[in-house]
């Protein structure tokens, strides 16, 4: 019996050393669905470039180019390019996404327009090469070399190290972050946990620059994972956040967490403001800030009480949470971001997926200092609230 090629290309993939992953795709993937020549390119840390893991190749830029199209649409896209030896060069771009996590993009040529069988074979391809590499990043650091394009900080390596992820998406909801400045960000991060019925979110400013930033937000971030998996809700995780960096830097440091807890089935939100990062909400063609009432930063006095406040989202909401580096930044003339360009900025990506959203909003952001450089680092989280869905027999 003749062995499936698909089934072939994927147990190869699986089966791949981490580090030989990308060789062993790129035959396989020849091999099985006829093509000329594969590429595999990957999104830098601030997803300006997608930057091919063959080194000998050129970065290629995001923004109007058909393979970025390919990464900020999550489509394959198409392109013909002129007629080469007398015959037709087709080049075809596919995502590689995992759980609405944007890596990169495949890349493969062929010598004519891709048939269905071609299309099904390398969509198959790409979804178990993209998984295969969100599991082989964590045993090599080829994949994280290749994605930067200039030396990360010391801090930033240790904010990206912290991170779950920049993107994920469930039937409930899409949400994505991004950091900046991305080679050299200080104390902001975000994270968050899925569980079968909720979703916990945590959005967090360490005071001060540098490694000293970094590791309390390290510090911080450890400790509310630690009571989120021990069971405990977001009130206990901000105690036991609040009393570890109390504990060590006795009240000299402290952090900026906003802390949110969202009930998959009702839409309910939890939330405990402990901080400086600010929330808008949009819904409809109302665009808003939901403020809560302000309690005291993560370690600033180690016995701090915390309460939870309550809102509700509904089908179609978006949710951005911004950073005092976004909502406190002035333009070269003192033109206080948060006052007019940040509402701007929301509405006009408004329209875009989550993932380009964020991407969008710090490109705006990094141009409204007109080539300056940002007094402070910045995180902005986007998040598209779908809601649950009723099973099929109650739709029907």
């Amino acid at each position: 019996m003749t062995a499936d090629p698909l089934q072939e290309l994927e147990h190869a993939i699986w089966n791949a050393q981490p580090h030989e992953l990308i060789q062993t795709a790129t035959d396989h993937v020849k091999d099985a669905l006829d093509v000329v020549d594969v590429e595999i390119l990957l999104a830098d840390y601030r997803q300006a470039y997608l930057v091919p893991v063959r080194q000998e190749v050129e970065p290629v830029r995001l923004d109007n180019t058909p393979v970025g199209h390919a990464f900020a649409a999550q489509q394959d896209v198409h392109e013909r390019q002129p007629p080469r030896l007398g015959g037709d060069f087709h080049l075809l771009h596919v995502p590689l996404t995992v759980h609405g996590d944007r890596l990169g993009v495949l890349t493969v040529q062929l010598d004519a327009a891709p048939t269905t069988r071609q299309r099904t074979g390398l969509a198959t391809a790409a979804n178990v090469l993209s998984r295969a590499l969100k599991i082989a990043d964590q045993h090599t650091d080829l994949y994280r070399q290749v994605r930067r394009r200039s030396r990360l900080t010391l801090a930033a390596e240790m904010q990206w190290e912290l991170l779950p992820g920049r993107a994920c998406s469930t039937d409930e909801f899409h949400l994505a972050g991004q950091l900046e400045p991305a080679y050299a960000v200080w104390g902001d991060n975000f994270d968050w946990s899925v569980s079968a019925d909720r979703l916990t979110l945590t959005v967090t400013n360490g005071m001060g620059t540098g490694t000293e930033a970094a590791s309390l937000t390290h510090l911080a971030i450890s400790a509310i994972r630690n009571a989120r998996r021990s069971g405990a809700d977001i009130v206990d995780q901000a105690a036991l956040a609040d009393q570890t960096v109390y504990a060590h830097h006795r009240g000299t440091r402290h952090l900026a967490t906003l802390l949110l807890e969202f009930d998959l089935a009702t839409g309910r939100v939890r939330t405990v403001d402990a901080g400086s990062p600010h929330m808008y909400r949009m819904r409809g063609n109302v665009t808003e800030m939901v403020a809560f009432e302000a309690q005291l930063p993560l370690g600033m006095f180690g016995d701090a009480r915390y309460t939870t406040e309550e809102f509700q989202v509904e089908p179609g909401d978006r949710l951005v949470v911004v950073s005092d580096g976004v909502h406190t930044a002035e333009s070269p003339v003192g033109e206080v971001y948060g006052a007019v360009a940040l509402l701007q900025t929301l509405r006009e990506t408004r329209l875009q997926n989550p993932s380009e959203a964020v991407r969008t909003f710090i490109r705006h952001f990094i141009d409204y200092h007109e080539g300056g450089e940002p007094l402070d680092d910045a995180v902005v989280v986007c998040l598209d609230w779908t809601g649950k869905r009723p099973p099929l027999s109650e739709e029907a």
